[in-house]
């Protein structure tokens, strides 16, 4: 099910200057703000919360998720460039679940580890904060990476809806909407966060177990329906 070609020609696109640099910006301002909220509020459990929970786990990782899940087959099937991979004895579902696996590492490099990096700077791990998000974060890269992942393989334009999903469904509506809350990896990824966070400081509208289902759920749906997808895919070429 993982071929380490594919991994490689993945990670190769994914982590290409241009893609790498766009990765690194959402992290590196969270960082950035971090240290300045820390220099100007000292160490304060509700802050931290507030940023990691507003700003990391409800923009940047959504965010990043987009970039490497919609980038690690996107790009190939819109230039046509994936023919090379359809034409190698693989699997289809051998292709798709080798490129999650690069999405995923990708999204949790770029989103969970300085999602620890900013909340010790910005409380030190008070009441485990930063270890609750940094969780939360590695929990909804997966489902993340597998939900872009679809939207690449089955639209040209992937990264819009990715971008209305993460920033207008989850973001306005999630919100503004009770209901939209229920369906929302951010709030799914939450009641993780908030099993692991001391007090109430990390909150969800969503309890665990269902949390937990619905996060399975929509990763091997996902996956499995990127999968079909990909065998049914007709090339210009093949015409």
């Amino acid at each position: 099910m993982y071929d380490p070609t594919v991994a490689r020609l993945t990670y190769r696109a994914l982590l290409g200057r241009r893609r790498a640099l766009i990765l690194g910006a959402l992290p590196l301002l969270l960082i950035v703000i971090s240290v300045a909220v820390r220099a100007l509020t000292g160490a304060d459990d509700q802050t931290a919360s507030d940023v990691l929970g507003g700003f990391a786990l409800a923009t940047m990782v959504p965010i990043i998720g987009v970039i490497a899940g919609t980038g690690a087959i996107g790009p190939e099937i819109d230039d046509g460039s994936v023919v090379y991979l359809l034409s190698k004895p693989l699997k289809r579902p051998t292709i798709i679940f080798t490129k999650l696996i690069v999405a995923i590492a990708v999204t949790m490099v770029f989103s969970a580890v300085p999602t620890l990096i900013a909340g010790l700077i910005l409380n030190g791990n008070g009441q485990q904060i930063a270890v609750a998000y940094t969780v939360a974060a590695l929990v909804s890269s997966i489902a993340y990476s597998a939900l872009f992942l679809l939207l690449g393989t089955v639209s040209r334009h992937a990264v819009v809806f990715g971008l209305v999903y993460a920033l207008v469904w989850e973001a306005l509506f999630g919100s503004l909407v009770p209901g939209a809350r229920t369906l929302s990896v951010q709030q799914w990824s939450l009641a993780v966060a908030h099993k692991l966070a001391g007090g109430d400081l990390v909150t969800s509208e969503v309890g665990l177990p269902t949390a937990t289902v619905l996060l399975v759920a929509v990763t091997v749906l996902a996956t499995w329906y990127a999968g079909q997808k990909l065998r049914s895919l007709t090339l210009a070429g093949d015409e």
